[in-house]
């Protein structure tokens, strides 16, 4: 009987709208997660798709126009087209009472970070978490994180931020937590490359909908209902 051999996988998070004050009705947590084997083959295939498109910047939703949108619209399908997994957390911030729980928004915001990345975690495997550095904060968040984590399960082998344009795994996290945000965040004003983008991304995944939870493996989107 051979045996099982425990496997290693990057998760590469990013957030959005996630201060409390910034006047966006929904806030998000989200992850992209790659075998670790893998990590450096998905990272020249989408090398090949920049050089091929003559796309020399850093990918960034913020930064999608229609000038590049022939590359990031093959972003899309090359995302589908892999072993690639996308994993976001919603929450309507409205709905947000910490003094209830006498907790502070810092708290919430951990927790919501537990409730991304403990899901469907295998104890039997190792996990190292990428925060992209936000501000002078990260490093106290990153601490907070690991101990927050590795309280139930110590499968979280690092957790540690790095700068976005250190990775490209981390930037498609941008690109596509900026795209279930934007869908839920910005009703108005809507960019028309932007949209295109969105509906590409639904018809890929067959959701009619991306700001309702859906509880896929390619593209798992959980809004939180508070009480």
């Amino acid at each position: 009987m051979s045996e099982i051999t425990s496997k290693t996988f990057n998760i590469y998070c990013d957030e959005s709208c996630h201060l409390e004050n910034d006047h966006k009705p929904f806030m998000f947590l989200g992850s992209v997660s790659c075998a670790y084997p893998q990590v450096s083959r998905h990272s020249g295939r989408i090398n090949e798709l920049k050089k091929k498109h003559n796309f020399f910047a850093e990918i960034k939703w913020s930064k999608v126009s229609n000038s590049k949108l022939h590359f990031y619209m093959d972003l899309v399908d090359y995302f589908f087209d892999t072993d690639l997994k996308f994993r976001a957390v919603g929450i309507d911030k409205s709905k947000i009472k910490n003094t209830d729980y006498l907790q502070t928004y810092d708290d919430f915001y951990y927790k919501m970070y537990y409730q991304l990345l403990n899901y469907h975690i295998d104890t039997f495997n190792h996990y190292n978490v990428y925060l992209d550095i936000k501000d002078t904060l990260s490093a106290c968040k990153v601490r907070k994180l690991r101990e927050i984590l590795n309280t139930k399960f110590g499968v979280f082998r690092n957790v540690q931020n790095i700068r976005s344009h250190e990775s490209l795994l981390m930037q498609l996290a941008d690109f596509l937590m900026g795209a279930i945000s934007y869908n839920s965040n910005d009703v108005e004003h809507k960019n028309i490359a932007k949209m295109q983008i969105i509906e590409k991304i639904k018809k890929h995944a067959k959701m009619p909908n991306l700001g309702k939870t859906n509880y896929s493996e390619k593209l798992n989107l959980f809004f939180i209902e508070l009480k």
